[in-house]
């Protein structure tokens, strides 16, 4: 019985190396064929002139001569597996991972992002080199050999001008949509008018033009670029916003050359609801009586970050039965503001840190004397508690003297656009 087995494993064996003996043979006739179908089991082979990726070769990147291979990062795929396959060595591997490092994490490799491998023409098959598109415009370059060489490139970006307009009807992230807009456009809008308009109070019949930019990296969207100029009626009152640079400085300006950037954003959060406000007298829900109300408080979902509204210093930073998770913002001699009912405070928010207008400094929660989940914002000014929704507050710096002439041709220009828009309703 042993012998037998014993000359069943010899007959395997001979069969085996005569069946790799032949296809060794095969391989040498047909050896893109064959790489093609086993080593790249999860890739597109394709052949050069048909590749979407030949900027490479138009700018001197990789030979023309080069065979390539064009595929996609799978789940969980790392540098290894991606070149084994094409028999490059482990130790290779591990010299392009430790040169990279300074340059671009190979351990970073993002799930669906493009790369692409070239390779020698030959029998040799040779790969040359392997270049990780790490966005549509960005990429990192590999090219093999006894002197590795590895550096960042970027595509060539063209910006292109857009015109954009709409009246709200619902909101305006369905006015965009209806629009076909950059659905990144509000956001924008939303950081610009931050200071003057309240987007979680625009109402129907509110309308907007917009001049902007959009990115394109061969002929294909990549995103958008800054905000040229803007014009938003809201509540029958007009606001324009135009972008001026002044020096190193660049920020967004009304047709008076005042800064739309104001001391204090309108609201601490992205609020469902603001559901309760600044009161003398309010009957508490847990306390059970009437006692004065010296905040405003903004309903939102748990876990929805909390920014300070200003520029400042954290002088508070703790729980009290009262105030549950809670800070406090200094952000002059004259202003202060309180964030209340916080889930929790971010790490790094302690008394003495300093906060920059829109930094999150907590998250919402319901702790302390809380019925739900919001945040009670407070405003001091001279240390006295004052309604938030009420203060006037300063300006920041306007259109600085050395520019006002500079500034007035490019606002001329603007509005002129602007305006000769046509009427959005």
């Amino acid at each position: 019985m042993n012998f037998k087995n014993q000359n069943i494993r010899v007959y395997a064996g001979l069969f085996l190396s005569i069946f790799a003996f032949i296809l060794m043979g095969y391989m040498s006739e047909n050896e893109t064929q064959v790489i093609a179908e086993t080593a790249l089991e999860d890739t597109t082979y394709v052949e050069i002139d048909t590749v979407p990726q030949n900027y490479y070769i138009a700018n001197g990147v990789v030979r023309d001569s080069l065979l390539i291979y064009f595929g996609t990062v799978k789940v969980n795929q790392n540098l290894s597996e991606i070149l084994l396959k094409f028999n490059v060595s482990y130790a290779e591997i591990d010299r392009i991972a430790k040169k990279s490092k300074d340059i671009f994490d190979v351990r970073k490799l993002v799930t669906g992002k493009n790369y692409l491998v070239f390779y020698t023409d030959d029998s040799l098959q040779k790969v040359e080199s392997f270049i990780y598109e790490i966005d549509a415009a960005n990429y990192v370059v590999y090219n093999l050999g006894d002197s590795l060489n590895i550096y960042r490139e970027r595509k060539e970006v063209e910006v292109r001008i857009r015109v954009a307009s709409g009246v709200i009807n619902s909101s305006l992230w369905q006015t965009i949509v209806d629009n076909d807009i950059d659905f990144t456009l509000p956001m924008e809008l939303s950081e610009i008018y931050a200071w003057a308009i309240d987007f979680y109070r625009i109402q129907k019949g509110d309308n907007f033009k917009v001049i902007y930019e959009e990115k394109y990296v061969d002929d294909k969207k990549i995103g958008m670029g800054k905000v040229i100029a803007a014009y938003f009626n809201h509540y029958g009152e007009d606001f324009y916003a135009i972008y001026f640079e002044q020096g190193d400085a660049a920020d967004y300006f009304d047709e008076n050359a005042k800064s739309l950037r104001r001391a204090f954003l309108k609201a601490p959060l992205k609020y469902s609801r603001i559901s309760s406000k600044f009161s003398r007298r309010r009957y508490h829900p847990v306390q059970k009586r009437y006692k004065p109300h010296l905040g405003t408080d903004y309903a939102a979902p748990k876990g929805t970050p909390i920014m300070t509204t200003g520029d400042g210093v954290i002088t508070k930073s703790g729980y009290s039965r009262g105030n549950g998770n809670y800070v406090k913002v200094k952000h002059n001699s004259v202003y202060s503001t309180q964030y209340l009912h916080m889930s929790k405070i971010k790490s790094g928010i302690r008394k003495g840190a300093r906060v920059r207008q829109g930094d999150v400094i907590g998250y919402v929660g319901s702790t302390g004397l809380a019925t739900g989940p919001h945040v009670c914002y407070r405003f001091w000014k001279n240390g006295a508690q004052v309604d938030a929704l009420r203060v006037s507050v300063p300006p920041s710096l306007p259109v600085d003297k050395s520019y006002l002439e500079a500034y007035k041709k490019v606002k001329e220009e603007m509005t002129g656009k602007l305006d000769s828009m046509a009427d959005p309703s």
